[in-house]
């Protein structure tokens, strides 16, 4: 039997009914964030499979690392960056929390993919933080590591400059514009740990770059990347 509250929640729904954050199709009454439509229809890379993947390419001789993946593919236009832009620009941390645990299991049930000690998010400026409201990278890495129980530090790798938009850069602007940008606290609480490195969405990789090579400085650093999405 329907209670009160059961009722109430039906009516509020009536009105003010929950979308999908990458169709913005209602949702059913078991769907959550993402309806089920949209998550058997995302442009899945299955990059983990795969060491040698355009991921991995991009990013080799740049810096060390053990494995680097993206979860989607990114399309102008496409559910991706519809989910994206709900993410980061329409107040939605769910939408990241809800793709992180996804691609958690993904990950989670794969062979090919090594499980990390600890996971970082690529930090905002705390400017940039305060206008936004949450760090995106930050809620990515709270979904994928509820799934993976792998601790969330959001507080180890700091963004000490504010930073221009890398919008429209070219790769070696993006890395000038980065350029000591990122340090490190307390780096005695992450030696000789495997770090996985969390961001939105991987581009040129320059953002990516400038965090691992601050990490790197730290000893015994073993670096993982892994984005949602992987803009080509």
């Amino acid at each position: 039997m329907k209670t009160v509250i059961g009722y109430c929640q039906d009516f509020f729904a009536l009105f003010f009914p929950e979308l999908c954050s990458a169709c913005g199709q209602n949702l059913f009454k078991n769907e959550t964030v993402l309806c089920t439509n949209c998550i058997y229809n995302l442009p899945r890379t299955d990059f983990h499979k795969d060491k040698e993947n355009k991921v991995a390419k991009q990013l080799w001789g740049r810096f060390p690392f053990e494995q680097a993946t993206s979860f989607l593919h990114f399309q102008k236009g496409g559910l991706v960056q519809k989910a994206m832009h709900q993410l980061k620009y329409n107040h939605s941390p769910q939408t990241g929390v809800k793709l992180g645990e996804l691609y958690a299991h993904q990950l989670k049930r794969s062979d090919h993919w090594v499980k990390p000690d600890l996971i970082i998010p690529v930090p905002l400026h705390p400017k940039k933080l305060k206008q936004r409201g949450y760090n995106q990278s930050e809620v990515i890495a709270d979904g994928m590591g509820a799934v993976l129980n792998i601790e969330v530090s959001s507080n180890t790798l700091v963004r000490s400059v504010n930073t221009t938009t890398q919008t429209k850069k070219t790769r070696f602007a993006r890395y000038q514009n980065l350029a000591d940008v990122f340090r490190i606290k307390n780096p005695e609480n992450i030696e000789s740990k495997h770090i996985l490195l969390v961001d939105d969405v991987m581009t040129t990789g320059a953002t990516l770059e400038a965090c691992s090579l601050a990490l790197l400085k730290v000893p015994g650093i073993i670096i993982s990347v892994a984005t949602i999405a992987f803009a080509e």
